[in-house]
């Protein structure tokens, strides 16, 4: 082989390592520009119950007296305690959930953005639509036979 067509030895380590710092780098200006990123949603729920435990303990609300902050305080330590466990061992399960509750979400927005879209055009309800018993103020007007009851 000529000296021209051989190629040096490329260490493999150098092209992993030099892609590390390029998304380390990336990550970096990411985090300054849009904030940090949100954590999963077991996260997300322990630093919520941190927050709503911070906020709690710093309210020195005179009606609430010394005895209804140590019960609220005890009520938090006890919510804690019971959910702390759960995040601990089964933290894709709180992902799930969320993802769930997105699904529902989008199909309840779905469903009011498809109706509202019916009522400013004025196109009677898929009920009005089906029965055709809308009478002319609006209003359902009920069976269109009469039931005789005697």
């Amino acid at each position: 082989m000529s000296d021209a067509t051989e190629r040096p030895a490329v260490d493999a380590d150098a092209w992993a390592e030099a892609c590390a710092e390029d998304l380390e780098a990336e990550r970096a200006r990411r985090r300054e520009r849009y904030g940090p990123q949100p954590g999963s949603a077991a996260e997300e729920l322990r630093r919520l119950m941190d927050a709503v435990a911070d906020k709690m303990s710093s309210l020195q609300n005179p009606l609430f007296g010394m005895a209804a902050q140590g019960t609220v305080q005890q009520l938090i330590s006890q919510a804690k305690a019971a959910v702390e466990p759960v995040i601990e061992r089964n933290p894709q399960v709180f992902d799930h959930l969320a993802a769930a509750g997105n699904e529902l979400l989008a199909a309840y927005r779905s469903a009011v953005e498809g109706q509202e879209r019916r009522w400013t055009r004025g196109e009677p309800t898929a009920r009005e639509a089906r029965d055709g018993r809308e009478g002319p103020d609006g209003r359902d007007e009920g069976p269109s036979e009469k039931i005789d009851l005697d």
